[in-house]
């Protein structure tokens, strides 16, 4: 549990290679921290990795180490999965419309007008 709480740590509110290339990141989207995955060159063609639930972007480790030279990957954790912050339900609609609009939002934060959208 240490270990997994030290991670966080390290790659909250800033950039970490590991050894595969990818990037561990994070933003704000609607008042919350949005954790993600990103590796490849930002000019080729983006996939955006969307994982199922209950999941994370963790899921798409294995893609990661087969595509990031030849594609962008971006992989978002949903709020209350992976590294993401987990809102309070009484707050925060845990509901299929509601992640839309935050990814709807991620999109925009980062920049990513075009992309190839991968759903679980």
């Amino acid at each position: 549990m240490m270990l997994a709480c030290q991670a966080v740590t390290r790659v909250a509110g800033q950039d970490s290679r590991v050894e595969n290339g990818t990037y561990y990141r994070t933003t704000r989207v609607d008042g919350h921290t949005i954790f993600y995955r990103e590796a490849g060159p930002k000019e080729a063609p983006t996939l955006l990795l969307l994982h199922g639930l209950p999941s994370s972007s963790r899921m798409f480790e294995p893609l990661f180490a087969r595509l990031s030279d030849q594609y962008h990957l971006v992989a978002p954790d949903y709020p209350g999965f992976g590294h993401s912050d987990w809102p309070d339900p009484r707050t925060f609609a845990y509901t299929f419309d509601h992640y839309a609009e935050i990814i709807g939002q991620f999109t925009q934060t980062l920049g990513l007008d075009h992309y190839t959208l991968y759903m679980q």
